[in-house]
C-alpha cells in the first residue's frame, strides 16, 4: 500500500505538470494534500466520515482560486484559464479541448473578442515585435491590395464573357447528373 507522503507527492506532480507554479506553491500543496490525506485517513479509520469542521481548515480561496474577469485573466507574464485557473503563458488548443472547448468557443463563453489572442500580454507583444521586423505588415497590405485587384480583375472578365452581344447574359447550364447504378 503506497504511504500518503507518495499519494500527495503524486497528486502534486499532477498539478504541477498542468501549469506553472513556484516551488513555495508546490510546497505549500504538498503540505496542504498530505495534512488533508491524514485527515481523510483518520476519519475512515474510525468509519466516520470528514466532519465540516475539518473541511473549513482547509482555505478554499487557497485551494480553488475566484473566478476572475475574463480580461483580467490575461497578465503580462500569463494567463490563466478561467476554466480550471491553471497559469499558462499561453491556452493551447491542447489545453482548452481537455475542457472540451475550441479557442473560439472558449473566447465566446467568457466574452472575448474573436480576435484577442490567448497568451500573455508579453508574448503577444514579442511576437508583433518579430512580425514587424519580418516586415510583416507591409507585405500584408501589398497582399491585401493584389488580391483585391485581382477579385476585381476577375470580377470584370466574368462580365464580359457574360455577355453574348446582344445584351443578354449567357445562361450556363449545369452538366446532367450521370445515373451509378
Amino acid at each position: 500500500m503506497k504511504k500518503l507522503l507518495d499519494i500527495a507527492a503524486e497528486i502534486v506532480q499532477a498539478q504541477a505538470s498542468v501549469g506553472q507554479m513556484s516551488a513555495e506553491q508546490i510546497e505549500q500543496s504538498l503540505l496542504k494534500t498530505f495534512s488533508t490525506l491524514q485527515r481523510m485517513q483518520k476519519a475512515e479509520e474510525k468509519g466516520a466520515f470528514v466532519d465540516s469542521a475539518a473541511a473549513e481548515e482547509i482555505d478554499v480561496k487557497e485551494a480553488f482560486p475566484a473566478r476572475k474577469e475574463p480580461q483580467e485573466s490575461i497578465q503580462d507574464d500569463k494567463i490563466i484559464c478561467l476554466e480550471c485557473g491553471t497559469q499558462m503563458k499561453q491556452l493551447t488548443t491542447k489545453h482548452l479541448s481537455v475542457h472540451n472547448l475550441t479557442p473560439r468557443e472558449y473566447k465566446q463563453k467568457w466574452g472575448f473578442s474573436l480576435k484577442q489572442p490567448l497568451s500573455a500580454r508579453s508574448l503577444t507583444k514579442a511576437r508583433s515585435k518579430a512580425a514587424k521586423k519580418r516586415g510583416l505588415p507591409e507585405n500584408l497590405v501589398k497582399f491585401l491590395e493584389e488580391r483585391k485587384q485581382k477579385k476585381a480583375e476577375a470580377t470584370a472578365a466574368v462580365q464580359t464573357d457574360t455577355d453574348q452581344g446582344d445584351g443578354r447574359p449567357a445562361v450556363k447550364r449545369r452538366p446532367k447528373a450521370r445515373n451509378s447504378a
